[in-house]
């Protein structure tokens, strides 16, 4: 048999101390000095082999800081599909809910509220006027303490003018908003249309999920309507695509998915 290249015998013993935990998740590699004189190998071998490992997802490279092994993550798998009447489908106590239905710890950072002018794709959901304010309520979703999540919800201004005030307040707000518009402004969530794209993080992002820069995150607006068909607040949630995956279930009384169960019983 052949002999392998070079770069595929240095990826296969990184590869082989990283199964065997002598290089632990997390745990920074050595640099591409140290490798090329450990293995007698050239720059540009040395390069190859990390570029293996990284499509392998055993490592990946943080600008500037150095390259690591990859943490083990195990996706949360979130049904995004309720009853909208309720306000949640995969955010809020609905989100609590299926985190603990699997076993695993969910927290969140308490939220922080702004007054801004929205972005141009919110202001176009919310069918707002150009400059029009918003009150931007956002928070850090975890789960077992990885970072997991982002939230943003935006609210047209005049829900403040007309006695929603405790939007502006930087806490949480018990039984969700939702059900607090309902009772402060009588305006019911009955709707909501989800519009889910991929890109790459940007920097905020890529620090906080510490992810790679050439990753993808899953970027989920969720526009609620009430009972007037009018828009009442979008959602923007931005997910990491290592640790994330969606179910939408549509019609009534569907099974629950075989792996989902397996995941739940070994888990037990």
């Amino acid at each position: 048999m052949a002999q392998q290249p070079m770069y595929q015998q240095i990826a296969d013993a990184i590869r082989r101390q990283i199964e065997d935990g002598e290089l632990e998740r997390g745990q920074q590699l050595p640099t591409e000095l140290e490798l090329r004189e450990k293995f007698g190998a050239s720059r540009n071998t040395v390069r190859d082999a990390i570029k293996r490992l990284s499509a392998l997802n055993l490592v990946e490279s943080k600008p500037g800081r150095g390259t690591f092994v990859t943490l083990k993550v195990e996706p949360f798998v979130i049904t995004m599909s309720a009853d909208p009447e309720a306000g949640f489908g995969g955010e809020g106590s609905m989100y609590v809910d299926q985190v603990s239905a699997a076993h695993r710890v969910s927290r969140s950072s308490q939220p922080q509220v702004e007054m801004q002018v929205p972005p141009e794709e919110v202001r176009l959901r919310l069918r707002l006027s150009e400059g029009s304010q918003t009150v931007l309520r956002h928070q850090q979703r975890f789960i077992d303490e990885i970072p997991w999540s982002l939230e943003a919800s935006y609210y047209p201004m005049e829900f403040i003018t007309r006695g929603a005030t405790r939007l502006l307040l930087a806490n949480k707000i018990e039984h969700g908003a939702v059900e607090y518009l309902d009772q402060v402004l009588g305006i019911r969530q009955v709707s909501y249309r989800d519009w889910i794209t991929a890109r790459q993080p940007d920097e905020y992002e890529q620090r906080f999920f510490g992810t790679a820069h050439d990753t993808a995150v899953f970027v989920l607006y969720r526009t609620a309507f009430d009972q007037h068909k009018e828009p009442m607040r979008v959602m923007v949630s931005t997910f990491p695509a290592d640790r994330n995956q969606f179910i939408y279930d549509v019609g009534k009384d569907l099974p629950a998915p075989r792996y989902a169960d397996e995941i739940l019983r070994n888990d037990d």
